[in-house]
């Protein structure tokens, strides 16, 4: 089983960014493999059952309801509501962990991966 996880940031004023909806689609089939919420310290683990190495997946962050309400940084028109990482699982039993750093107009990316 491959693992997805994730950690999202508040790059405003540095906390944790949770409660943030989040699924993972399976590009090939339109399939959703998961769909759920980061945890309150905006961390995300989900086990995946036989990723296919060949396939490609979307994984959504839904940012744009995390942000309303929050007064700092929000102002003016906010035009990104999702932000959408594809990317490939080539290891069954790999770990992909793809953190972001968030702000109401864009987000820092990267990623890490363990072989299983």
């Amino acid at each position: 089983m491959a693992t997805v996880s994730s950690h999202t940031l508040n790059g405003v004023d540095g906390s944790h960014a949770g409660g943030i909806a989040v699924r993972l689609v399976d590009l090939a089939t339109g399939r959703t493999v998961f769909d759920t919420r980061m945890d309150d310290g905006g961390r995300l683990t989900q086990e995946v059952a036989a990723p296919d190495p060949e396939g490609r997946y979307e994984l959504v962050f839904q940012t744009g309801t995390y942000w309303q309400g929050r007064v700092h940084g929000t102002h003016g028109a906010r035009i990104m509501d999702e932000i959408v990482i594809r990317f490939s699982m080539p290891d069954p039993e790999g770990r992909y962990h793809i953190p972001l750093i968030l702000s109401p107009h864009g987000y820092s990316l990267w990623s890490s991966t363990e072989h299983g």
